[in-house]
């Protein structure tokens, strides 16, 4: 697809362009008004693609659950191992479309790698996230970011304290959830890994209070959060904070979408290995399913 049009899609998406000037650009490359709308169908995520791990399947135990966070009741999908036994835990942070079945389906992924993973919806407080991922994306739009985080920092005593869990709990979030995670790394000084896929950056005086080491994915391609990795880059220097960044050149935003048109398979199929051993490195290394 032409990478204008990606790029195009990519700052709609996240509120930089709002709609009418999103579809009056899209219609100017596309060469039509009727070219662009065409054209919208193939731009959103495809769901018939999400099941890597098939959610009947017979080695995990799928649960829904809610945690407290303040005065908010914030559900959540738990997926596991069948098999009895304590294992560290990892928050799965959903990108702006809410927890959807792709980020169902990363859970399930973590769980057959031996993680307790719950996935919190963090559109609890304004009804859950919708099937209309458009309407989900608006409603992400409304939340405050600090507020937002605070409330996926929650699960993480909430997966400390948890029967199943070896108290260890790690978090890795996608896109809007990568930024997430960055805030969550900063607002929770217990966790002991987090891992960033193409999220923005927390400000740089906010980085003294990271105590987790951080494993930062970037796609080449992405320029709008790509701007703010040399200043991160520099403040977790200068605070002496563990992290790795890797940049897959020639990607874009939510390469590791599988049900995205700009799903890499080479790059998402490298980062994610990446991401397993760096939390079993952290976490330690859970029995695998």
């Amino acid at each position: 697809m032409d990478q204008r049009i990606v790029d195009l899609y990519d700052r709609f998406t996240h509120g930089v362009i709002d709609r009418r000037t999103f579809l009056d650009r899209l219609a100017e490359i596309a060469g039509s008004s009727a070219a662009a709308l065409a054209l919208l169908p193939l731009l959103k995520n495809d769901y018939a693609h999400a099941a890597v791990v098939s959610e009947d399947d017979a080695r995990l135990a799928i649960d829904t659950v809610a945690y407290e966070a303040g005065e908010t009741r914030i559900n959540g999908y738990l997926a596991r191992l069948k098999s009895k036994g304590k294992r560290p835990a990892v928050v799965v942070v959903h990108e702006n479309r809410g927890l959807n079945p792709h980020i169902q389906d990363i859970a399930r992924r973590l769980a057959l790698e031996g993680f307790l993973a719950l996935a919190p919806d963090l559109l609890s407080p304004l009804g859950g996230t919708p099937a209309d991922e458009d309407k989900a994306r608006d409603m992400i739009a409304t939340l405050k970011a600090d507020e937002t985080a605070r409330r996926g920092a929650a699960a993480v005593p909430f997966l400390e304290q948890h029967a199943e869990s070896t108290g260890k709990v790690g978090a890795v979030g996608f896109c809007w959830g990568g930024g997430i995670i960055n805030r969550i790394a900063v607002l929770a000084p217990d966790l002991k890994a987090g891992v960033v896929y193409y999220g923005l950056q927390v400000p740089a005086e906010e980085v003294a209070a990271i105590q987790a080491p951080l494993l930062l994915h970037y796609a080449g391609l992405d320029q709008r959060v790509n701007a703010g990795i040399a200043a991160y880059e520099a403040a977790l220097k200068a605070n002496h904070k563990r992290y790795t960044i890797y940049m897959y050149p020639d990607v874009n935003h939510a390469f590791n979408n599988d049900t995205s048109n700009r799903y890499d398979k080479p790059a998402a199929d490298l980062a994610w290995s990446r991401t397993i051993a760096f939390l079993k490195e952290h976490l330690e290394a859970p029995p695998k399913g």
